[in-house]
């Protein structure tokens, strides 16, 4: 069958990101559409936007505005601008302005409205903007293109409840609404009946699901019910907030087989003054503490964090008691970013903004020093054994296929593309480090 009509669409920000373009995507082949790189082919060309932090901000503009030319030669294009963006309520109205060649807007709520939307678009030839400011319950039944056979992501809730001071993903995502337990377990085993091997669960804070629902059943439970799901081999999640993390939870961490070894725990800050200005709701030496309770329970754990430098306020001292906890927990990778003020959150209306250029100074300061603890925990992992999921050929070489360990470390090796998707054993020969260089056993 060859499609009438192509989409080209283009995913910024997290894996919630990557999972809805997953269900725009299953809506649109439900169309009859079919799916292009090239922009000079698309009849559709959507983005599926961020707004945690200001470059992938910068990025839609930019990439968009150079749409206009295209749009001028083709008037039949459609070009349309979905996820966080269009749902702040400050950043809306600039968009409007700024790209008057685009012909749809939707938030995170509607997606399901995709198809309706489309149709109003093409019917009345008027731009369609429609944001909802929040949504009831998650719409279940919704169709999805998975972009991989072998491993999915599976949302298991929506939203947060959090409010860290400078973040905007509850003005954006909405309030937390967790999908039932059934509605996960169907997901996930018709995943398995498909021959998906390896799931990742998420959430804006997976350690809050089911607070808000009737049953009794929380994260942890959730990890045992899916653990015992036939043809799962491994079960990730992400994210963690510190301040929710329970004993339960880290024992099943240990006790549980499929779960793998890692753990993203984003720790934002190491000093209890900015920890505080952050709302994060949680103190250094709490942070330790389940940092060492996880470490009893899980021998071997894989753990990484997120990590803030410029946030407004913080000082040198404030930044040298970050670098110690780096040291002191030494993460195995950390993400690393630069404080960008979020218009309509708390932190961005304080005065005590940090200069660029100090910040600049952080983060590189930062990256040396996690750089350093990354590659000595890699180095440590020289002569070992590991499984690893084989996801694809490298990048940067074609000879050599790279996967993923239990752990999360990226492991690159020779072999066929046969073994893409299966689980195989490799020794780790050199340590780089971002990743690990391996022989087959």
């Amino acid at each position: 069958m060859v499609n009438s009509k192509l989409a080209l669409i283009r995913t910024f920000g997290c894996q919630m990101n990557e999972r809805d373009t997953e269900t725009i995507r299953g809506l649109l082949q439900q169309e009859g559409y079919g799916f292009t790189d090239n922009p000079e082919e698309a009849d559709l060309i959507l983005y599926n936007t961020c707004c945690v932090r200001e470059n992938p901000e910068r990025k839609v503009y930019g990439q968009v505005g150079q749409l206009q030319e295209l749009k001028a030669k083709r008037p039949g294009l459609i070009i349309g601008i979905c996820g966080c963006m269009p749902q702040q309520k400050e950043e809306l109205p600039v968009m409007l302005e700024r790209l008057p060649h685009v012909d749809l807007f939707f938030g995170t709520h509607n997606i399901h409205r995709l198809p309706e939307l489309l149709h109003r678009v093409c019917t009345t030839g008027e731009r369609v903007v429609e944001i909802l400011d929040d949504s009831d319950e998650p719409i279940e039944g919704l169709p999805a293109l998975r972009s991989n056979d072998f491993k999915a992501f599976v949302t298991i809730m929506h939203g947060c409840n959090n409010f860290c001071s400078y973040c905007i993903v509850p003005y954006v995502r909405g309030r937390e609404r967790s999908r039932t337990p059934e509605a996960v377990l169907q997901e996930i085993r018709i995943l398995a009946d498909r021959g998906v091997k390896e799931v990742t669960l998420l959430g804006q804070n997976v350690n809050s699901y089911g607070k808000d629902l009737k049953s009794d059943i929380d994260f942890a439970q959730l990890l045992e019910l899916v653990n015992e799901v036939p043809g799962i081999q491994r079960i990730r999640f992400t994210t963690s907030h510190p301040k929710d993390i329970s004993d339960r939870l880290i024992r099943q961490l240990g006790r549980l087989d499929k779960v793998c070894e890692h753990l993203h725990l984003p720790v934002q800050a190491g000093s209890n003054n900015v920890l505080r200005r952050m709302n994060r709701r949680y103190t250094r030496e709490y942070y330790l503490e389940i940092v060492e309770k996880v470490r009893q329970e899980v021998p071997g754990v894989s753990i990484t964090t997120d990590i803030m430098v410029g946030f407004p306020g913080e000082t040198d001292d404030d930044f040298a008691d970050t670098l110690s906890l780096v040291e002191q927990v030494r993460f195995d990778s950390a993400f690393t970013f630069i404080y960008s003020p979020r218009k309509g959150t708390p932190a961005a209306e304080l005065l005590d903004q940090v200069p660029e250029e100090v910040k600049k100074e952080r983060i590189y300061k930062l990256i040396e020093v996690q750089n350093k603890v990354s590659l000595e925990i890699n180095q440590s992992l020289v002569g070992s054994e590991v499984e690893v999921l084989v996801e694809g050929t490298s990048k940067s070489d074609a000879q050599m296929l790279t996967g993923k360990t239990r752990t999360n470390k990226t492991v690159l090796f020779a072999g066929t593309r046969e073994l893409i998707g299966e689980l195989v054993k490799v020794r780790i020969i050199e340590a780089q480090t971002w990743s690990l260089v391996g022989e087959l056993i």
